[in-house]
């Protein structure tokens, strides 16, 4: 379903302009090119902080500085990636946000009943101690259920990286909408002192590739996992592969123009089907 974004209209009217100094150019960065080959699923730039882009080395995202988490985050996962360095656990708030932007801290979901659930996971970044301690940044984090974050949504996780242990390279883009979850505290709709949306839902769509093939390595045979889960408890022992979607409905749900530097031949036969492999 090609495609004209609806971003601009589910994003609220917050398109603030930022001085001058903090207005980069947005000509692809190596990250922007290595972790959004598949595309800018909302052409995030530097010129609005409810779709602001922040590509570091490890992964590149759009956040909303409104909701205080990202509209989404996109990465690439190889065996490059990974090795053996342990989890960091150093949550802490970002500082290249733009001014005026809540800066949301390491402590700031304490107490609330929901998760720091990672985006790009610590366990997809253990080639460094720099590349893991970037995973724990608030700006990768979205207030996740206990049981939406432990069960099947870890448990997707760990599958992304058995496929890279078969020789796998992954594109992985995950985000979160709609408003109000059910975390282990109860139903909640914002946290931090309401500086912190938190979503009902999160998602993520997966692009299972060769390693160095890219975007435009992508075919109608490409294997693309999608998966939409409610931000709930009660789903801890649920398995991942019962929230598999299509990447059209995704986009349905959150405006965004997923995988666009894909063919748009390729694109209409791959987003419109949901996997079903083991």
């Amino acid at each position: 379903m090609k495609k004209t974004s609806l971003f601009k209209f589910l994003l609220p009217s917050v398109a603030v302009a930022l001085p001058i100094a903090l207005i980069g150019s947005l000509s692809p960065t190596k990250a922007q090119a290595q972790h959004l080959n598949m595309g800018n699923p909302s052409s995030a730039g530097t010129t609005s902080t409810s779709n602001y882009l922040l590509s570091k080395p490890q992964y590149a995202l759009s956040y909303n500085c409104t909701k205080g988490i990202a509209n989404w985050v996109s990465w690439q996962l190889n065996s490059s990636w990974l090795g053996s360095t342990p989890r960091q656990d150093d949550f802490r708030a970002d500082t290249t946000l733009p001014s005026g932007c809540y800066r949301v801290g390491g402590s700031d979901y304490s107490g609330s009943g929901f998760d720091r659930g990672h985006m790009t996971p610590s366990a997809d970044r253990t080639r460094t101690v720099t590349d893991n301690s970037a995973t724990f940044l608030m700006t990768n984090m979205v207030p996740q259920s206990p049981d939406n974050n432990q069960g099947p949504w870890a448990s997707l996780e760990t599958y992304c990286r058995t496929l890279v242990s078969q020789g796998k390279e992954l594109y992985i883009i995950s985000g979160a909408y709609g408003s109000g979850g059910t975390g282990s505290n109860g139903t909640k709709f914002t946290i931090a002192n309401g500086n912190v949306e938190v979503p009902s839902r999160t998602w993520k769509v997966i692009v299972v590739g060769n390693p160095g093939a890219g975007a435009s390595g992508v075919t109608t045979s490409t294997r693309v996992i999608s998966v939409n889960l409610p931000n709930t408890q009660g789903i801890r022992n649920n398995d991942w592969r019962t929230y598999r979607v299509s990447v059209d409905s995704i986009e349905v749900n959150t405006g965004f123009n997923l995988l666009s530097n894909v063919s748009t031949s390729v694109q209409s036969v791959i987003e419109s089907r949901v996997d079903t492999q083991p």
